[in-house]
């Protein structure tokens, strides 16, 4: 998860956070959204796709034994 092999700098990880709790840019200032380097990104077509969510909950189920509510 770290080292050379790592795929970001964990040292500029608090940036973004830092940017859209105190800025007044307005883009800073929308709610919601999925942000990375002070950019709002699309995130994956998976979080539309309810199919796929019910699929993902029941591997869990299945590998933690644990049934959500």
């Amino acid at each position: 998860m770290g080292g050379r092999g790592a795929p970001d700098d964990l040292r500029l990880a608090h940036l973004t956070q830092e940017w859209l709790a105190t800025s007044d840019d307005p883009e800073a200032r929308t709610s919601g959204g999925y942000w990375h380097h002070l950019r709002r990104l699309e995130p994956s077509p998976a979080v539309h796709d309810e199919r796929f969510q019910a699929q993902l909950l029941d591997h869990l189920v299945r590998f933690t034994a644990t049934r959500l509510a």
